[in-house]
């Protein structure tokens, strides 16, 4: 992964005056112990936050230290003004917590009161408009805070990503594909930079590489992945295409850190290129770029921030079909714990990683290839990477925006189930708890488009705490029988 961030982290201790000074210290030391013993990597900061003159200090101790993300730790009661001060100053992502009493033997020189002040703390936050990190339990013991701290590492890698990427697009978005059209104030509200060019610009970039002295070696990359050459005529082009997004990141990336893409793959861009994008998206995507089909650029943003939080590749998928009855009745019933409707194909042409298929191989869009070459020998439609996605836990997630501009995601956990699809593309069996209703209620319901991104693992808290911290509204998850739907029947 080599387009995400590193986080970073320091800590900081707060203490209110009328406290001793020396417990906040001492527990402030206790979770920077029980870190290390964790193996994560904390800077802990000597300067005390006392008073608002200790708040920029304190800062400046640790951005000298190259900190990025901040724990703000309260070790007694706190002092309101300083300690949310920390959060409107520090310019990354910030996690709030706080200590728990130790012992029934010491409660009166060494009671710290913070769980009383967690309250004040986060009122504060409030009036002054400040989102920070608050676990669900904020008032720990140290043990307990490091593991939390250990949590918030995925979010702040998220954050951090999403606050210098740029998302480089190639279109124009499709007419009449509505999973692309979604207006894009809301990532610019986000802070995310967009640069959308022509499929013209993608083109001559292109040409521009023909005779690329690197082509060869990313050919014999895929070589190697692939475990051979097929179509060798064909993996010089794609190499060629590679090499040209990667440059174009480079050298638009202008002031951002990141990128992520979006484009076009349809239906001119076969006959220009001479193969259909599909394998190399994979490949990008497998090295930290992901590409978001069809111009996907809230799909792209997706899944950049579910590879920044597993620091892994992920996939764009379809929420494609229906599982039949008689594939359900022989795979899957008596095996899995879940019912027909709970079940569904996610799929794709071609773009999820080989790393994530049970057994890739180089094809073509078959699709495509029914539109273009009437169903004939593949030419222009090759250069998908096709299979059965790995069985395992998975989590199916978006953010997108409403046709007003508002934000709103979801979050799904499931898993890819060990059933052969018996179909084409990049594709799996994925098993949702009450899909159907969550299908139904959020997906048509809230009026999401088909695309969906699909973290591999279950990332579902680490997803919906960083949908929080950007500000969306309307986070939506797969509820449980027995809490309904807003409009949900009743009586169904």
């Amino acid at each position: 992964m080599k387009n995400i961030p590193e986080v970073r982290l320091g800590i900081i201790a707060v203490s209110r005056d009328c406290f001793v000074a020396s417990l906040s210290e001492r527990r402030r030391k206790a979770v920077a112990e029980a870190c290390g013993q964790k193996g994560i990597g904390l800077y802990e900061a000597q300067t005390l936050v006392e008073n608002e003159r200790d708040v920029q200090k304190a800062i400046d101790e640790v951005r000298r230290e190259g900190c990025n993300a901040l724990v703000v730790f309260l070790g007694n009661f706190g002092p309101e003004t300083p300690e949310t001060l920390l959060a409107e100053r520090f310019p990354g992502p910030v996690l709030y917590a706080a200590a728990a009493e130790e012992t029934g033997k010491d409660l009166i020189g060494g009671r710290g009161d913070a769980y009383c002040g967690m309250l004040n703390c986060s009122y504060n936050l409030a009036l002054r408009g400040l989102r920070a990190v608050i676990p669900e339990s904020p008032v720990e013991t140290a043990e307990e805070t490091a593991g939390q701290i250990e949590e918030f590492l995925p979010v702040a890698r998220a954050l951090l990503g999403v606050r210098s990427l740029k998302v480089i697009a190639f279109g124009p978005r499709p007419q009449d594909f509505f999973a692309c059209n979604a207006p894009i104030r809301g990532l610019y509200n986000l802070g995310i930079e967009i640069q959308e060019n022509s499929e013209l610009d993608l083109l001559a970039a292109f040409r521009a590489h023909e005779n690329d002295g690197r082509v060869g070696g990313i050919v014999e990359e895929m070589k190697e992945e692939l475990g051979g050459a097929p179509y060798p005529d064909l993996l010089p082009r794609m190499a060629q295409f590679e090499l040209t997004l990667l440059d174009w990141a480079e050298e638009n990336r202008g002031a951002r850190d990141y990128v992520a893409f979006a484009n076009k793959c349809w239906p001119s861009f076969l006959k220009e290129f001479g193969f259909v994008p599909c394998y190399v998206n994979s490949r990008l995507t497998a090295k930290g770029y992901p590409v978001g089909c069809e111009v996907d650029i809230y799909g792209a943003v997706s899944e950049y921030i579910g590879t920044c939080v597993t620091n892994d590749a992920v996939t764009l998928l379809d929420i494609n079909n229906t599982v039949p009855q008689d594939l359900y009745d022989e795979a899957v019933r008596g095996r899995f714990g879940y019912r027909l409707r709970e079940t569904f194909m996610g799929f794709h042409c071609g773009n999820t990683p080989s790393c994530k298929l049970s057994e890739g191989k180089l094809s073509y869009q078959l699709i495509q290839n029914r539109l273009h070459e009437q169903g004939g020998t593949p030419d222009l439609t090759r250069g998908t990477i096709e299979g059965d996605i790995l069985p395992g836990p998975v989590t199916l997630f978006r953010v997108h925006a409403h046709a007003d501009s508002s934000l709103a995601a979801y979050v799904a956990q499931g898993e890819v189930l060990p059933v052969s699809t018996h179909s084409f593309g990049g594709i799996g069996v994925i098993a949702v708890p009450e899909m159907e209703r969550f299908y139904r209620h959020i997906l048509v319901g809230k009026h999401y488009p088909h695309h969906g991104a699909l973290a591999f693992g279950h990332a579902g808290k680490a997803l919906f705490t960083v949908f929080d911290y950007l500000g969306v509204e309307d986070i939506a998850f797969n509820q449980p029988k027995s809490m309904l739907y807003p409009r949900e029947n009743p009586f169904v």
